[in-house]
């Protein structure tokens, strides 16, 4: 990675910058853990985002930092980074999700901000200056994660609709709204193991190549705890435009329809960290709200809604790797 004379001054702004994009991270994908909870009245607004707000800090103590690792180190070739590449790839991401909230489209905080490394990288040295694999993994989770999510929401409605049989609908509403409280707190814990260390990887990256760490070094402890915190406090004031989009405009959903597609989500998202894999949290409960949709009836489903989404997704690299290109430019006489 480029060691540069840095000031501390420049350090403290681009670390400042990271943690404000991690704290419209949280607000702007708040929706993601809680849509569903909330639209199906099982929690309260306001408590369905405290509750995930805790869960996003509290996964600092579930998932070892293969994502931040991944962010790190895995996508952008170390010689490529510096602090203009790093403050390029910061304001991209930061532009596409003021852009994306402001008109309560839910796209993803993570590709933004992979769109925007990819952007300011390959404006500062061209294709070379990524690493093929680590972004050929994150561009085909685009695809998978919103259909494994697709598919383990609806595995799970029909578990749960074959268990429940011989069930009256009362009773399976009363476990489903029981059981929607965990559902939604897996969904939001894996919301902030996934998510958080997005932001951990571009600070890691910032401090080696400002020469304030080597290669090898473990993460600051202070890093990971301010990451955390971050992504919480932006859940706690969530992105309410968004939240009625995702609970209830793509299909109309029951609490059982609610605990299945978060539980299917949240194993998404626990698997994807696990291997180190940075996913959308957004793309993954689109799918499986669209999985358990579907198994009722195709017409279910708004598929023109789901379609402004998809196009959502797969607009957000290239948006913001053209505004984090314009601002690498610009850095070099702001910075």
């Amino acid at each position: 990675m480029e060691t540069m004379n840095i000031s501390l001054g420049v350090v403290a702004f681009l670390v400042f910058m990271a943690l404000a994009f991690d704290f419209m991270n949280g607000f702007h994908d708040a929706a993601n853990a809680i849509a569903t909870v909330v639209s199906t009245r099982v929690m309260k607004p306001h408590t369905a985002v405290a509750m995930a707000a805790f869960c996003n800090v509290a996964a600092i103590f579930v998932f070892e930092l293969k994502v931040a690792s991944t962010v790190g180190k895995g996508t952008i070739e170390p010689w490529a980074i510096d602090h203009y590449v790093v403050f390029g790839a910061l304001v991209g991401a930061l532009a596409w999700n003021i852009i994306t909230w402001y008109y309560g489209i839910p796209s993803s905080s993570s590709h933004a901000l992979i769109g925007g490394l990819i952007g300011a990288a390959m404006a500062k040295a061209g294709p070379s200056s990524l690493i093929s694999s680590g972004v050929i993994k994150v561009i085909a989770f685009i695809l998978i994660s919103p259909l494994l999510g697709m598919l383990l929401g609806t595995l799970m409605m029909i578990l749960v609709s074959w268990i429940f049989c011989n069930s009256t609908p009362r009773r399976v509403d009363s476990w489903s709204r029981r059981l929607q409280l965990i559902s939604a707190s897996a969904y939001a814990l894996g919301h902030g193991g996934n998510d958080a260390q997005k932001t951990i990887g571009i600070i890691w990256m910032l401090l080696i190549s400002a020469g304030m760490m080597k290669t090898g070094d473990s993460v600051p402890v202070w890093v990971v705890v301010s990451c955390y915190t971050a992504i919480g406090l932006g859940t706690i004031f969530g992105g309410w435009r968004i939240i009625k989009l995702m609970g209830q405009k793509i299909t109309k959903l029951r609490p059982v329809g609610g605990f299945c597609a978060q539980t299917g989500g949240a194993i998404t998202l626990f698997l994807a960290t696990a291997l180190g894999i940075p996913v959308s949290t957004t793309h993954t409960i689109t799918g499986a709200i669209v999985g358990v949709g579907a198994t009722k009836r195709l017409s279910a489903v708004r598929w023109g809604i789901a379609g402004t989404i998809v196009w959502a997704w797969i607009l957000t690299i290239p948006c913001s790797a053209l505004i984090a290109a314009l601002f690498w430019y610009l850095g070099q006489f702001i910075l």
